[in-house]
């Protein structure tokens, strides 16, 4: 193929995550490299998250993909709590998408919601022969509720002809679950180790007074969304149990949801028994992560389903805070040699906390070591020679 190879991302929506987050480096990374043409297709154009709606044309990952040079069309719908089913889409947007996959010569879809959109091409005789591969980023695809069944007619039919996971636990759950493609590929995350790096002292003592917290206080910090398979509960649980023996240490969250201006967090922290003496900084949606790692010395995952390749302790370790999280995904195996593996219990993890904090020299000169094998030059190698690779049996076959 003497042009560039013409690739189209299928985006349930901008907003938080990621999923989103990587899939969007792997874009940007593409086209900068040359050779490839990017093409984003929104099935919404905002999303109602946490009791706010947040525009498609204010996300992060949004903004940066337009700074690359990338097209980005969005159906006018809002992205809620569901994604959005096959018999749902309008005439007219099925003909717009239509016209845009027939511009294109391979197609990625970022997790299975957006499926629903190639199900109803299909279903409608609107669908050209064309390679589409889904990126799938959970160990648990029954929380995808309906997606799962889209994923799984699309892989039988045809529809789909390949899945591209970003673990092994999540490759293999998803064929428990019944789907069965042509062809699968492993590609472990990376970032951008040159955003995600440790901090001087003087940063770390600038970010540090920026949220109120004493240079030498021991700062354990969550960064996820407010979701059940996340537990922020948990994480609190471990926060109330760990300050009674440690009360100089200061504990933050952010992430979509985690601020008290969402009334099901304070309830939450409420019955979690975190005392008004802890010192918890709840700072909500934040832009500034690696800042936030940078002031860091634990990054902990207290999750109970669904992670596959936490992008939060990598981008940790880069930064030079020690991971401690429990056993989902394949989270034990991208931390093993610098993290802490724990027991899903509060006690549990707030022991492993105090085991980080006694060690961490050790850890953290362990975590900066790996910073080579989690940089997102490799992983978008692999993108890149897994999508020239969708094209090969159509090649052959002419």
């Amino acid at each position: 193929m003497t042009r560039p190879l013409r690739v189209l991302s299928l985006y349930e929506g901008f907003f938080a995550g990621g999923a989103r987050i990587l899939h969007s480096d792997v874009v940007a990374g593409l086209v900068a490299d040359g050779g490839q043409e990017h093409r984003v297709l929104s099935l919404t154009s905002a999303a109602r998250r946490d009791a706010s709606l947040q525009f498609a044309r204010d996300d992060t990952r949004y903004r940066r993909l337009r700074r690359a040079g990338v097209r980005i069309d969005a159906f006018d719908r809002i992205a809620g709590d569901r994604p959005v089913a096959p018999e749902e889409f309008s005439s007219a947007e099925l003909d717009r998408a239509a016209a845009i996959v027939a511009e294109v010569d391979v197609v990625l879809s970022l997790k299975e919601q957006p499926l629903s959109l190639i199900v109803a091409l299909e279903r409608a005789g609107l669908l050209p022969s064309l390679p589409v591969a889904a990126c799938l980023h959970r160990s648990d695809p029954t929380h995808s509720g309906a997606a799962l069944g889209w994923l799984r007619d699309a892989g039988a039919s045809g529809a789909v002809s390949a899945t591209i996971a970003c673990a092994s636990s999540t490759s293999d759950a998803y064929e428990r679950a019944g789907v069965m493609t042509d062809r699968a590929w492993v590609i472990d995350n990376g970032i951008d180790t040159r955003r995600f790096r440790p901090g001087t002292r003087a940063e770390r003592r600038r970010i540090r007074e920026g949220l109120g917290i004493p240079e030498t206080a021991p700062v354990v910090l969550l960064a996820a969304r407010f979701d059940a398979m996340k537990d922020p509960g948990l994480f609190l649980a471990a926060v109330a149990r760990h300050a009674r023996r440690a009360p100089g240490t200061h504990y933050v969250m952010c992430g979509s949801g985690m601020s008290t201006g969402n009334p099901r967090f304070t309830a939450l922290m409420a019955d979690s028994g975190v005392g008004d003496d802890v010192a918890l900084h709840a700072l909500g949606l934040r832009e500034d992560m690696p800042q936030l790692y940078r002031a860091a010395d634990i990054v902990a995952l207290t999750s109970a389903f669904g992670e596959a390749s936490p992008l939060c302790l990598v981008e940790g370790a880069a930064s030079g805070a020690i991971p401690v999280t429990t056993d989902v995904g394949d989270a034990a195996r991208i931390v093993q040699g610098f993290g802490v593996v724990t027991p899903r219990d509060d006690t549990g993890i707030a022991d492993a906390w105090d085991h980080a904090l006694a060690h961490r020299p050790t850890l953290r000169s362990a975590a900066l070591t790996a910073r080579a094998r989690l940089d997102r030059r490799r992983m978008i190698d692999d993108y890149r020679g897994a999508v020239s690779s969708l094209l090969l049996p159509r090649a052959l076959a002419a």
